[in-house]
């Protein structure tokens, strides 16, 4: 849609418009008639900095925020010497915040050299009031807040940043608004995120994310469909669907009747796209239907993201996850049984409170069992706001780095094996970069999103090609490519 809208035709002496998303249009040919009057004193173009500090949805929302900067005219820089410095920020963890924190006094002497600097900061952790605070009374350098739920509100609350001197704060505890049909600069060409959902429901008891992403918000399928249709138009390949548990997809949704199998369904049948992600499951709402989509779509990649966090039932239950280990191995059991070329990979949290060293061993009994391609491990870290950081029985912090270390250990050794069973085969790679370490070399994805390096050239980037997986490297290959291109 936004492809349509010619900002040089918008009149910015009129009212702003009420309805989204044109009222940010409107914005973004204001700001564009500021970007035409730096320009012209200063005889260079502004410059714009956006970091992603978070998940994938917030490097989706980034690359909103880009594309709208971009429309406005700016320019994109390279690192924090901008005229314009966005960070769209992470609280799942607090030394993600404490990260934030220690930039901005980095960011405050940048100030000092440069008076048309602007500093914004957006994402999850602007909607804790703590954090606000600190930052109102701490850093009073900084021009611009806001949170995860008005994203789109970018180039209005910028302009209001040219015209007012003080911070600008405009953070939202909720909102039944999704506003999509925004300009967007994609990381890549070939793939896109594409949001199906906001916000979480689960509360888990050790997660802050649904105090900062709010409850569940379905997307209309009717606009997703759309926008991937469109996407596709523009030579997307592949689309990776996001939202916290994309699991409970449409159990919301009052103007119709869908789940995620059925969304699933919808988007195999788009023309011109060739894969299809998603992200993340949760294992209480992985129904029989989301496996038989899976099984059944060809362009649904053999990888699926299943969130493990204990072993331990007992631990399961004081992290509010809903399952228990014997149905978290009875649904990996049903999942392989549907397709047994799955990669499975998980998360997993160690030091929980009040994990015993037998409830440890519980979870490198899960593991062990079901010999996951990969898993992203984590020291558990105290989170304020969450009901965790109360629980009595935090273990020691030297008896947690122990399990870690062995937990680890374990995984490697488990995926060093499983991520072999392809080798000697000629395997579909989506070919993404050109490699940072090895001249004249590509990389790229398997269906089951493992990494494969082979000798070819930028021209490769984007397409789908043939591979011989010569060499396992335990996780990941050196492959050969074979004739052909894009082929299925």
């Amino acid at each position: 849609m936004y492809n349509e809208i010619d900002l040089d035709k918008i009149d910015i002496n009129s009212e702003p418009p009420e309805k989204e998303p044109d009222r940010q249009y409107y914005f973004m040919a204001k700001c564009r008639k500021w970007v035409k009057d730096f320009e012209q004193k200063n005889g260079r173009l502004p410059k714009a900095f956006v970091l992603n500090m978070g998940c994938q949805m917030n490097a989706r929302d980034s690359e909103k925020l880009k594309g709208i900067l971009l429309q406005m005219g700016m320019e994109a820089a390279e690192d924090e010497t901008a005229d314009l410095v966005l960070y769209n920020t992470c609280t799942v963890r607090d030394n993600a915040n404490q990260k934030v924190y220690g930039r901005l006094g980095y960011l405050q002497t940048l100030k000092k050299k440069n008076s048309h600097m602007k500093i914004a900061l957006c994402g999850c952790m602007m909607q804790e009031p703590e954090a606000v605070e600190r930052i109102r009374k701490t850093y009073g350098f900084v021009d611009l807040i806001f949170g995860t739920h008005n994203i789109f509100k970018l180039a209005e609350l910028f302009f209001q940043c040219l015209v007012d001197s003080a911070m600008v704060v405009d953070v939202w505890d909720s909102t039944d608004k999704s506003v999509e049909q925004l300009p967007t600069e994609r990381k890549y060409f070939f793939k896109s995120g594409v949001n199906i959902m906001y916000g979480c429901d689960n509360f888990c008891s050790y997660c802050i994310v649904p105090y900062v992403r709010g409850r569940e918000r379905s997307r209309p399928s009717k606009e997703i469909l759309k926008e991937i249709r469109e996407l596709a138009k523009d030579g997307v390949k592949e689309v990776m669907l996001l939202g916290q548990n994309v699991n409970s997809y449409g159990k919301n949704l009052a103007q119709e009747q869908i789940c995620f199998g059925q969304l699933l369904r919808q988007v195999n049948e788009i023309e011109g796209i060739r894969r299809i992600r998603f992200m993340t499951s949760h294992p209480k709402d992985l129904s029989e239907d989301l496996i038989a989509a899976m099984r059944d779509c060809e362009k649904v990649c053999r990888h699926l993201h299943l969130p493990l966090q204990s072993g331990s039932s007992r631990i399961l239950k004081l992290m509010n996850r809903r399952y228990t280990k014997e149905q978290y191995l009875e649904l990996v059991e049903r999942i392989r049984q549907a397709m047994p070329d799955i990669s499975l990979t998980t998360d997993i949290i160690v030091g929980f409170p009040g994990e015993t060293e037998e409830d440890f061993l519980e979870t490198l009994d899960v593991v062990r069992k079901v010999r996951f391609d990969s898993a992203f491990t984590f020291l558990y870290s105290k989170r304020t706001g969450t009901p965790a950081a109360s629980m009595e029985e935090q273990v020691p912090q030297e008896l947690v780095k122990d399990r870690f270390d062995r937990l680890l250990k374990e995984v490697q050794r488990i995926s060093s094996q499983v991520c072999m069973r392809d080798a000697k085969t000629v395997q579909k790679v989506l070919v993404e970069d050109e490699n940072d370490h090895q001249k004249g070399y590509v990389s790229g994805r398997l269906s089951n999103n493992l990494l494969v390096h082979f000798p070819g050239d930028a021209s490769l980037i984007g397409q789908i090609v043939p591979v011989e997986l010569v060499e396992a490297k335990g996780f990941y290959y050196i492959g050969r490519q074979q004739s052909g291109s894009d082929a299925g």
